[in-house]
């Protein structure tokens, strides 16, 4: 009887851990590793609108922080990614090779999880730990991968990746005892790792990570972020998150021009920027392609600038173009579990377009803010963004002689991502000045002379998308599309004299 109750206690038992693994499933899976998905091949079971919002932050900085997300191989579409404790601990762009680490142990580490091993069965069926073996060798093989064929790899900068790794695996080349695995890889796009969720948000570039190489004597840098108390040239302090470049330089001066007719433009640009980025993998009605997006920069802008003297004149209206400061920044943002590494790079540069005659000394604060950037819709495809709404005001106007002259102080921003080029905008404010003047005799000998000049402020905004846009999963346009120009012009002062 006793032996009876016991067969049916056990037999009992076996039953509920056996509905247990069937309902909650059961995986060989490295723990390592990020779960792989249950998706149904049923597309009713797809949701066709509605996918989950994922928050856009900046990702965490400091040594040893750079996240990774892994997207388990899906054969039915996209899988959402999670984030893992996996690493990239090298990459090589060119062929594709990245190897793969998992977490280790070690003095202020927390344990990792034990690594799974594959065991030699013994003849009469039994895993073989009581079979006697060698001291020397062991039946236990090798760890196992701790990604698989098919899944993607999103990373912040890593090494020889210091653009961020967004790749998907197709094959396992080795492993090795201490659980780094060696993959083969092939770029993908970033609906394969956001699925059919959704995100929208803007992240501020941390000034202090740009990277300035001034291309001119006379260049200065300040910044100030969140936190620091940094003040710009001749105490003036700037607004938290804002980089400041204040520049001084000759220019070239007309070739007829006097040689004490020197040209010069001085003063400064301040930008506080901002990466907009936007995803929208819901209602699409397809299963490999967002039905929205956007990319692009935004921010505050500010400058003060004076151009003095005879600028050069130009041949057949190509203005002249002198960069003197070029910016690069690699900051990365997390969207949801996904790191997404944007780069952003920016030239400032002087324009000036002249005829070699005018003289002038004028001085423009200008102030406001610009978003540019690409959209995509399922109804348009890929548009361009130009928006800016920027005011100035005059502190200096004076002119003399006849003719006109152009002069910008303005930024070339490239934004894209995972190192690819995606928008590019140039954002131009300028002056521009129109002299004119009239002259009359008579035979007695009298005369008269008046001239008026007219001193505008303006704004011009042009720019590009380009093809490695198709990195959010987009469809792939043949051809680069224009942003569209924006141009906005106001008066900042006249004058006129009569001799």
């Amino acid at each position: 009887m006793h032996k009876l109750r016991t067969h049916a206690l056990v037999s009992a038992l076996s039953t509920m851990i056996a509905a247990t693994l069937l309902a909650t499933g059961c995986s060989t899976h490295s723990p390592t590793a990020p779960d792989k998905a249950v998706t149904s091949t049923d597309d009713t079971a797809r949701p066709a609108t509605g996918g989950e919002e994922l928050a856009v932050v900046s990702a965490p900085t400091g040594h040893g922080a750079a996240p990774t997300a892994v997207a388990a191989a899906n054969p039915d579409g996209p899988a959402k990614a999670k984030k893992t404790a996996l690493k990239v601990a090298s990459y090589d762009k060119k062929s594709g090779r990245a190897v793969i680490a998992a977490p280790r142990s070690g003095p202020g580490t927390a344990p990792s999880a034990p690594l799974p091993t594959t065991t030699t069965a013994a003849p009469d069926g039994s895993d073989g730990s009581d079979a006697p073996h060698d001291a020397g060798s062991s039946p236990a093989t090798k760890p196992e991968a701790t990604v698989a064929v098919g899944d993607v790899i999103a990373s912040a900068p890593a090494p020889g990746a210091p653009n961020g790794v967004l790749a998907k695996v197709t094959e396992i080349v080795d492993t090795t005892a201490d659980g780094e695995t060696t993959v083969q890889t092939e770029p993908t796009e970033l609906n394969s790792v956001l699925g059919n969720s959704k995100a929208d948000g803007a992240i501020p570039v941390d000034p202090s990570t740009l990277k300035v190489d001034p291309l001119v004597r006379g260049v200065k840098v300040s910044w100030a972020k969140t936190g620091d108390l940094t003040f710009g040239p001749e105490g003036a302090e700037l607004p938290l998150g804002s980089l400041r470049i204040d520049v001084s330089a000759a220019l070239q001066t007309a070739p007829s021009a006097p040689a004490s007719a020197a040209a010069s433009v001085e003063g400064f640009v301040q930008l506080s920027p901002q990466v907009s980025f936007s995803y929208d993998g819901s209602g699409s009605g397809t299963k490999s392609s967002p039905s929205g997006a956007f990319l692009g920069l935004t921010g505050d802008w500010a400058s003060q600038w004076r151009l003095k003297g005879r600028a050069a004149g130009t041949t057949n209206g190509k203005p002249i173009r002198i960069p003197f400061a070029q910016l690069h920044a690699a900051p990365v943002i997390q969207v949801g579990p996904v790191p997404i590494v944007v780069n952003l790079d920016l030239v400032c540069y002087f324009q000036v377009d002249a005829d070699g005659h005018v003289t002038v000394d004028a001085e423009q604060k200008l102030k406001g803010d610009l978003r540019v950037g690409g959209n995509f819709t399922w109804a348009k495809g890929w548009t361009g963004v130009s928006e800016s709404h920027m005011t100035g005001e005059p502190l200096k106007a004076t002119v003399s002689a006849v003719g006109n002259v152009k002069a910008a102080m303005g930024a070339e921003a490239t934004v894209g991502l995972y190192g690819t080029v995606g928008v590019t905008a140039d954002i131009a404010p300028y002056l521009r000045t129109e002299a004119a003047a009239a002259a009359g005799g008579s035979a007695g000998g009298t005369g008269s002379a008046s001239g008026s000049w007219t001193l505008y402020g303006g704004i011009d905004l042009t720019g590009t998308l380009n093809l490695q846009l198709s990195i959010f999963g987009t469809p792939i346009f043949q051809t680069r599309i224009p942003l569209g120009a924006l141009h906005r012009e106001w008066l900042l002062a006249k004058g006129e004299a009569r001799a």
